[in-house]
């Protein structure tokens, strides 16, 4: 009775986040492939030293880490969307038992990505249960995160690797951080959050964007006076490509950022990044990016999956906040694409994991074309973001 309630619920709730495509093409998979997808998540069981960042088809292997990786927290943030989207509280009571684990990195000061690993987990949590221990590890992971933050250079300090290249390397997905310290500031009405972020943005702003709006990956400072010494990239083609998840980082961070200032600078580089990118001559036509648009391989080049959904759903909210069609058109692309056979694993596969075709680092040859946490994440909440959007 129980598996059929789940079925049920499951079927209901992906025929809502449909409805908007009355027009489903032969070539998509049925809406029971993306519920035994789903199922996949509750037979992965909860171990604090195994969060599934990615998976090997060839290998039948999944890559597990523990919390201090900076993709822990999306695992947890994909059950908890997941008992969105069915409502079943099998999600939920597991989403909380992943997000406990990673509690700990709440301490950790080593490390930028402490809104990807916290707010996507913690964050998602308070959308479902009124919690203040849920808001006082965000709190506490905001002053943690306050620590890495130079006043010269006026940023938060990425990486502590690779020092004797970079003094003080910023990247563009630290953008993705400043959701938890606005965040921050609401909880605790302690307002020096809000102001580091929108300091961190400015700065990102005037020296991470090419003329043509394009995004650099890496800019290093001299933390002493604040100047330049170079901008490179760490996982791009070269220095001078343009690295797909990197112009992703670029337009759901200012997009975000426009939400809690409404400043109109960070709703202009959104959109001028996003149209940059939407009028690519290498943006493939289903909407699914090379992994870098300067990939002298194209169209052999791997693809990412995981760009694609970064940016299909912070289109979702820049559509709001300008009307243009065009940004939610992409995102509706996306999504019919990636419920095709040729993006959505089958469900003969044991992982908990939703999309195939995802590039994590080229330049390392490490997760090239595989399923990965983050891309599923970011498709989650664009299913999250079109169903509220149908409602209003």
């Amino acid at each position: 009775m129980k598996k059929i309630k789940n079925t049920l619920l499951i079927v209901i709730s992906f025929s809502l986040i449909t409805s908007c495509n009355s027009n489903i093409s032969k070539e998509e998979t049925s809406k029971e492939s993306i519920q035994n997808r789903f199922v996949k998540f509750l037979e992965y069981k909860p171990d604090s030293l195994a969060f599934p960042r990615s998976y090997s088809i060839v290998k039948n292997e999944i890559k597990k880490v523990p919390s201090k990786d900076w993709t822990s927290g999306f695992y947890a943030g994909n059950l908890w969307q997941i008992h969105e989207l069915t409502g079943e509280s099998e999600y939920k009571d597991l989403a909380k038992k992943w997000t406990a684990f990673i509690e700990k990195e709440k301490y950790n000061d080593r490390t930028h990505d402490m809104g990807f690993k916290v707010f996507c987990s913690f964050g998602q949590g308070l959308k479902h249960i009124e919690s203040d221990h849920y808001k006082s590890v965000i709190v506490k992971s905001s002053q943690t995160l306050r620590t890495r933050f130079n006043n010269t250079v006026g940023s938060i300090r990425s990486w502590d690797f690779n020092k004797k290249t970079w003094n003080f390397p910023v990247i563009i997905d630290n953008m993705m951080n400043l959701e938890m310290l606005f965040e921050a500031t609401k909880i605790s009405n302690d307002s020096s959050f809000h102001k580091l972020a929108v300091i961190h943005a400015n700065t990102t702003l005037k020296n991470h964007f090419r003329p043509d709006n394009s995004s650099y990956h890496v800019v290093d400072y001299n933390p002493e006076n604040g100047n330049i010494r170079m901008k490179v990239t760490h996982q791009g083609f070269n220095d001078a490509s343009v690295w797909a998840r990197g112009q992703g980082w670029a337009i759901y961070g200012y997009t975000m950022a426009y939400r809690y200032t409404k400043d109109k600078k960070y709703l202009d580089q959104a959109e001028a990044t996003t149209n940059f990118y939407l009028s690519h001559k290498n943006l493939p036509k289903d909407g699914i990016p090379y992994w870098d648009f300067k990939d002298p391989s194209i169209p052999n080049a791997p693809r990412d999956v995981s760009a694609a959904t970064v940016i299909s759903s912070a289109l979702v909210e820049l559509y709001q906040y300008t009307n243009k069609p065009k940004y939610l058109d992409y995102s509706k692309k996306v999504i019919k694409s990636l419920k095709t056979e040729e993006y959505l694993l089958k469900p003969t596969i044991n992982a908990p994991f939703i999309l195939k075709h995802s590039t994590g680092n080229w330049p390392k040859k490490d997760e090239i074309d595989e399923p990965i946490v983050y891309a599923d994440y970011y498709f989650l909440e664009t299913l999250l973001r079109l169903k509220e959007m149908d409602k209003q």
